[in-house]
Order: C-alpha cells, then structure tokens, then sequence
C-alpha cells in the first residue's frame, strides 16, 4: 500500500515552480511554500518533524559504530515518514553518533545539538528545487563539524565541500524521483569513505536492503542500488 503522500488526506503532492503563501493544516501558521497536496493541504516544515528531538535519545545512548544501523533506527520511530525534510537532520547526526563510536574526537551532544540547527535550516525540496539534497547537505555538514570548519578554515572548509560534492554525486547518479531513504543510505556510505580517507577514522560499512518501497508510490524499483533485487545479487542469490 503507497499511502504516504500528504499527512493530511494521504492524496498524491504536487509541486509548484514558484512560490506560493500556503497555510499549515495543523498549526495554521502562513507562509511561502512550492509543495501542497492535490487537495490543497500544507504542512510546515515544523509540523512535519514533531518529535524529531527524539533522536537525541537514541544517538546518545548508542554505541554502534555502523551510521546506516543508527540511522535505520531513526526512520523506525514514530516522528519519521517516508519522505521530509526529518532526513536532513538524521544523515548527520546518524554520521556523527557513528564517528564519536569510532574514535572520533566530538562532543557528540553538542554536535547533535549544531546538526540539529543546521538541518533544519534545509527545506523539504531542496533536492528538486535547489539542486542538492537535504541528505548529501546533511552529509557536508556532519564532516563541518567534525572538522570544526568555519568560512574562514582552509583544509575544513574544503574538506566538507568535497564531502557534500561526493555525498551529491552518489545521490544524482541514482536518478530521480527522490527517495528520502535511498538518498540517505547513499549520503551515509559516502561519508563513511569519506572519513576513513581523509579523517582516517572507521566507522562500519553496512549496505542495507531497502524495507521501504511499499511506502513509497515513486520507487525506482530494481533502479535502486538498495532493492530487493541488488541486496540479492550482491549475496550471489539467484
């Protein structure tokens, strides 16, 4: 059953060119959005990812080094949905939950606290509209931090535009439609290389199968490199 499209009705979203001012259906609030649902209903960002602050529960209490174990947890809880702009704040924090595990140097509640805020900051869409997914963003962001990275950092700051290049170029080779978990998986795994290369900390590296594509009325199908066809020619199953 694909039922997860609007929040509200469960009818199919549709997505504008331009701008327009919607009002949230749960809180009311007005404000400029290009995404609505055939029947006209919005949701706020904020009304979206209730609950979102439950992750930091989990990652502090977590002691796998495995990001795509930790962030797998996180699509698990009640606040996350099969798309939404929650995956731009999980990427992160499932990557640096996983790189404190491993060694890395963090304090990892205030870095929870930082990928937070900056998640946030990137809205639903962003991978159609801007040209760069929230998960690959995600993913540049995690290794800013880690890095301790500003404007004015020389190898952080360019470090962490190479991640978010790496993460992004995994993510545009899988092709659209987007998948909000798809795009995540490949963020991570790109930011586990990544970091082994360049910050020479090992976080696990675990290829998932995707649990997903009954929810999701546009999945690739076996286009996805997370299918249940991939998992299993990977395996060597025939």
């Amino acid at each position: 059953m694909k039922t997860e499209e609007c929040l509200i009705c469960k009818a199919p979203l549709e997505y504008l060119t331009q701008d327009e001012i919607m009002e949230c259906a749960i809180c009311h609030r007005q404000e400029a959005s290009k995404t609505r649902c055939v029947n006209g209903h919005y949701v706020c960002s904020d009304c979206h990812t209730q609950g979102m602050d439950s992750i930091f529960g989990l990652c502090l209490s977590e002691t796998s080094t495995d990001p795509v174990a930790i962030i797998r947890r996180m699509m698990d809880l009640p606040f996350c949905h099969m798309h939404g702009p929650e995956h731009h704040v999980m990427v992160g924090a499932a990557l640096l939950t996983a790189y404190k595990n491993a060694g890395g140097s963090l304090d990892l509640e205030k870095a929870l606290r930082e990928i937070y805020s900056r998640g946030k900051a990137v809205p639903g869409g962003a991978c159609g509209f801007w040209g760069a997914c929230g998960a690959g963003i995600s993913a540049g962001q995690f290794l800013a931090i880690a890095t301790q990275s500003t404007p004015l950092a020389q190898e952080p700051w360019g470090l962490s535009n190479q991640m978010t290049a790496r993460a992004l170029d995994s993510i545009g080779k899988a092709g659209g439609p987007r998948c909000c978990k798809r795009d995540s998986f490949l963020a991570v795994l790109a930011a586990v290389d990544f970091a082994r290369e360049h910050l020479g900390v090992e976080m696990q590296r675990t290829i998932p199968v995707c649990t997903y594509s009954s929810r999701n009325g546009q999945c690739i199908g076996n286009r996805c490199p997370f299918s249940q066809a991939a998992g299993k020619k990977a395996a060597g199953v025939r």
